[in-house]
């Protein structure tokens, strides 16, 4: 009677940096394509509810190149942030279906974090932003994604 190894090797946790031979146990993080934020004032809808927490997602190609066929955006170029906003947030508070009338009845602080918000996540790849202490001066970093507010713990 012929014995066979049945034992399974246990999966690899290698990955080889290409062209370096390099090994590393550290796997690569998940991409995240959803960003969770707080506005600073929040929109506030037809019927008086204030909402301040939301979801951002990365921006396709589409979603930047869509917005230049609008005629809205032909007449008048400011409007392409309103357009761009408005097709990459998933929800804001219970608002799931954020059009660019949302965006235009936000107030100014608020399209104004939401434009810096979009360009950390997709041009800088992180939701993080650098800050300074008004008491010590001491410089850190804060994640804007973490659902807080600045200065608050």
């Amino acid at each position: 009677m012929r014995r066979t190894n049945t034992a399974v090797a246990p999966p690899r946790t290698e990955s080889h940096e290409a062209g370096t031979g390099a090994a590393s146990s550290v796997r690569p993080e998940p991409l995240r394509t959803e960003f969770p934020f707080e506005l600073p004032r929040g929109y506030v809808d037809e019927s008086g509810t204030v909402h301040r927490r939301g979801v951002m997602r990365l921006a396709t190609a589409r979603d930047e190149l869509i917005p230049l066929r609008d005629d809205r955006v032909r007449e008048n170029s400011a409007y392409l942030s309103v357009v761009l906003i408005s097709r990459v947030l998933v929800r804001l508070g219970t608002v799931e279906d954020v059009h660019p009338g949302v965006v235009e009845d936000l107030f100014a602080s608020d399209l104004a974090f939401l434009q810096d918000f979009y360009r950390r996540i997709n041009a800088e790849g992180h939701s993080r932003a650098a800050v300074t202490c008004p008491s010590c001066q001491e410089s850190f970093a804060v994640d804007l994604a973490g659902g807080g507010r600045l200065g608050e713990s």
